[in-house]
């Protein structure tokens, strides 16, 4: 591997050293480095380098340590890494919203690619109508084959208990999200917003389960149109390949006009967003896709114009050797008009493809507000590059971050960092769903579904009568408790 001098990057004087690990070990052995010293070092260093506020935070400036010992001592008091990491962040929770570090990257790895802990339901929690604290749990879909499918959970079913404790806005991740595996669910009647036990308890064993995240696709004839449809979940790119698959299918229907429903697809690879760009449309290769905005740092060593993304005309994927493993033409729909079915579940990628694609055509959408993510992150551990292939991989823990590096744009410099918002930023409807009578997705019973295909026949953008059976936003979600979470993730750029 080249060496580069890490000062050149980073201009602090105890990293005036190769990109070896092992002259990192030796400046720790000297100053008696825990492990948690050694910790601390890597979420500083990968801060410092990477993260997109590095300017504005004063304890990741390039001079604000001496050596390792002030930077150990500094961070010493700190009863985890998840405490240094959280005081380095640029106003947590308010600036930075998305930023967060986990303690098995495994699991982490795993869940950018579906696979969770789960007991296979898709649940959103909201409070009960006549109550300040109490809530209950909707089921939004069933993964296939999970423990909740084989025990007959379906769409629209709801729950007030678990393990006989009524849900409240404080126990609700304990419960849930907690340690314990094995949950038996209380299922309940609607009863207008305010849930009655039914006597109906269901116990189910969370377990390992990949996620398809294209859970539905079909051709809907209305009148002399078909209509293209499409429920995307998440943008996974190991399914990247099927995704391009199911747009031959569209394809060859010579399908008028397209859905793509992302109600509840909270984002993932930017790769896989810029992909299902050129799946729709294909008219506009070798023009801006997509334009990132790193910290100074990054910008000046590559320079801006390498965080420009033009539309992709193939999918390509490589191994760590730069050796191809993929390369197969993208199906392209040349559409001048795409119709997206969002809600408050819709996050990062999915609105960034919304928002790229604004640029260039038609955009409609039928839903509630998106989150407003407009920042991407990448994975960093704890290694020589700071990648997971990296020399000397820590093997004494497996702790990796999630920090924010991005800004993602539209080829005009456009985002929408307090979310796209239907019939008021965007062209289309604000709708919110009936979460007490949900209807089949993919059916028109789903009434965010019939309202986007009268949308596209009619053009009427009429809003629907409401009533008792509209709740307000959610307060959680069964995808916020994975460890991919609301994601928007890139490759890191190698640097030394």
């Amino acid at each position: 591997m080249k060496k580069y001098i890490l000062a050149s990057l980073l201009s602090v004087l105890f990293l005036t050293v190769s990109c070896n690990k092992s002259d990192d070990s030796d400046i720790s052995e000297n100053f008696n480095a825990t492990e948690d010293d050694k910790i601390n070092f890597f979420i500083w260093k990968g801060l410092n380098l990477y993260y997109l506020w590095q300017e504005d935070v004063p304890n990741l400036a390039d001079d604000r340590f001496t050596n390792l010992g002030d930077l150990y001592t500094f961070f010493s008091s700190n009863s985890a890494p998840e405490e240094t990491f959280n005081s380095l962040l640029n106003e947590y929770g308010t600036i930075d919203r998305f930023s967060w570090i986990v303690d098995d990257y495994v699991a982490l790895e795993n869940s950018f690619q579906g696979i969770n802990l789960s007991t296979g339901i898709d649940f959103g929690l909201v409070y009960n109508k006549n109550s300040s604290s109490n809530i209950f749990g909707y089921v939004r879909y069933i993964i296939p084959n999970s423990p909740a499918a084989i025990s007959g959970i379906t769409r629209g079913m709801y729950f007030n208990t678990v393990n006989g404790i009524q849900l409240t806005d404080t126990n609700y991740r304990s419960l849930l999200f907690g340690e314990d595996t094995s949950l038996s669910f209380g299922l309940a009647d609607y009863n207008s917003g305010n849930p009655i036990s039914n006597n109906t308890n269901v116990s189910l064993s969370k377990t390992e389960i990949q996620e398809d995240p294209i859970a539905n696709y079909k051709i809907i004839p209305d009148g002399t149109k078909k209509i293209g449809y499409l429920l995307y979940n998440q943008f996974a790119s190991s399914f990247d390949q099927a995704l391009n698959s199911v747009f031959s299918d569209f394809k060859a229907a010579a399908i008028d006009d397209l859905i793509i429903d992302l109600r509840y697809n909270s984002g993932g690879s930017t790769n896989s967003a810029s992909y299902l760009g050129s799946m729709v449309t294909g008219q506009f290769p070798n023009e801006i896709y997509s334009k990132e905005v790193w910290n100074g740092k990054i910008t000046d060593y590559y320079g801006a114009d390498s965080f420009i993304n033009m539309f992709p005309t193939r999918i390509i994927k490589k191994d760590s050797n730069n050796n191809v493993l993929v390369d197969e033409a993208i199906n392209s729909l040349n559409l001048q008009r795409v119709y997206f079915i969002v809600t408050e579940s819709s996050a990062s990628a999915s609105e960034l493809v919304i928002n790229s694609l604004n640029a260039h055509i038609d955009v409609k959408l039928v839903g509630t507000k998106t989150v407003g993510k407009q920042v991407g992150s990448v994975t960093l551990y704890d290694s020589d590059n700071l990648r997971r292939s990296g020399n000397n991989l820590n093997p004494a823990h497996t702790y990796a971050m999630q920090p924010l590096v991005l800004e993602i744009k539209n080829k005009n410099d456009e985002n929408y960092p307090n979310g796209i918002i239907p019939g008021d930023n965007f062209t289309g409807i604000n709708l919110a769903e009936r979460i007490g009578d949900l209807g089949v997705l993919g059916e028109r019973s789903d009434m965010l579904l019939d309202k986007t295909l009268q949308y596209i026949s009619t053009g009427s953008k009429a809003a629907v009568k409401k009533d008792n059976l509209i709740r307000s936003t959610i307060i959680f979600n069964s995808k916020m408790a994975t460890p991919a979470g609301e994601t928007m993730y890139s490759k890191i750029k190698r640097l030394f």
